[in-house]
């Protein structure tokens, strides 16, 4: 695949308001033991079912091109997580990949806890690109040009340790001929990548997702599009901490299959011919639903609803949400079920 954007841990030491979900925060006692624990039990499983190759072609007769694996939290440098699960997830995908064509790893962080120590750690278990994704008034702290000191610092720092620049594309496709390792800086502002935020998590309950019918989310990178594609260029999934995987980092109501139980290449296989899951891979949500009596008039309906202070609110991952959950949740269901029992009795 061209990218795997896996989230080790819902454990972050920020709770922004523009979150895209709400279990990313900061745990206490028992809850904090849970969710460490949760990476710490899956992370094994999950990358020993991930692609035997992560490898891609931009054309059916292109040279290959060295896919992505990028590790999320949360934030992921956190003591809990960095020594426990971070570094030993990018021993194991060095691992599994140093005889098949390799893997470029990305570790995405707010950039508040990165040192120098760090930074050198991160290299020698393999990071390729360091992403710094708190660029933003959202984090507190570095609103405005309050961030203008640590990203001087961070560039210093990265740069002593022989890190080069790659724009400010937060999946590393503007830095696909680099050899050396990379370092990028970008955050949630009007300009970039979510710019006009997701209808998730406390970015819906604090309302500040500015989305309309227009803004496609599926039909971009980080969406939908292409994630079945596996091999071809534009291919990404989503996985949580527990192995669930989903066609887009927005996340669908249903996950489409867990790796802890399922290599990620028979769930998607499974998906093809299905018409719903074709018009996701399409980067066309409204007509996800043509085989199921849900006309586009008709996805378009079911892709208002109000904001929890009663305004009006229209997006397609509105209409998304509610096919899953009236219609495309059993689908999901029965080729779960079919695929394990295709696994069990083979």
């Amino acid at each position: 695949m061209e990218s795997i954007y896996y989230v080790l841990s819902w454990l972050c030491h920020r709770r922004c308001d523009h979150c895209y979900d709400t279990r990313f925060r900061p745990y206490v006692r028992e809850e904090k033991a849970a969710v460490v624990d949760e990476a710490l039990r899956n992370h094994a499983r999950i990358v020993a079912n991930l692609p035997d190759r992560m490898i891609y072609r931009d054309t059916p007769d292109g040279p290959e091109q060295t896919g992505r694996v990028i590790l999320s939290g949360g934030e992921v440098l956190l003591d809990e997580i960095r020594e426990p699960v971070l570094y030993p997830v990018m021993d194991l995908l060095r691992e599994k990949y140093a005889d098949h064509g390799g893997v470029r790893v990305v570790v995405q962080t707010t950039g508040d806890l990165v040192t120098a120590k760090i930074v050198d750690e991160l290299l020698d278990h393999g990071m390729w690109q360091i992403s710094i994704t708190g660029m933003d008034d959202f984090h507190v702290g570095h609103e405005g040009e309050k961030r203008l000191p640590l990203i001087d610092k961070l560039t210093d720092m990265f740069e002593a340790a022989g890190l080069g620049p790659t724009g400010r594309r937060h999946d590393g496709t503007d830095a696909r001929g680099t050899v050396t390792p990379v370092y990028s800086f970008m955050g949630a502002n009007p300009d970039e990548w979510i710019g006009p935020i997701w209808p998730r998590g406390r970015a819906w309950e604090k309302e500040l997702s500015s989305a309309t019918l227009d803004d496609n989310f599926c039909n971009r990178w980080s969406g939908g599009l292409n994630f079945m594609e596996h091999g071809k260029v534009g291919s990404e999934v989503s996985i949580e901490p527990n192995g669930n995987v989903y066609p887009c980092c927005l996340k669908t109501k249903a996950p489409l299959g867990n790796l802890a139980e399922e290599k990620l290449v028979d769930i998607l296989d499974s998906l093809r011919g299905h018409t719903a899951f074709e018009a996701i891979n399409a980067g066309a949500p409204e007509r996800m639903g043509e085989a199921f009596g849900w006309d586009e008039a008709t996805f378009l309906r079911h892709s208002e609803t109000t904001t929890p202070s009663g305004a009006t609110y229209r997006n397609l991952c509105i209409g998304c949400d509610r096919f899953h959950e009236q219609v495309l949740g059993p689908l999901i269901d029965g080729l779960r079920r079919e695929r394990l029992a295709r696994r069990s009795a083979a």
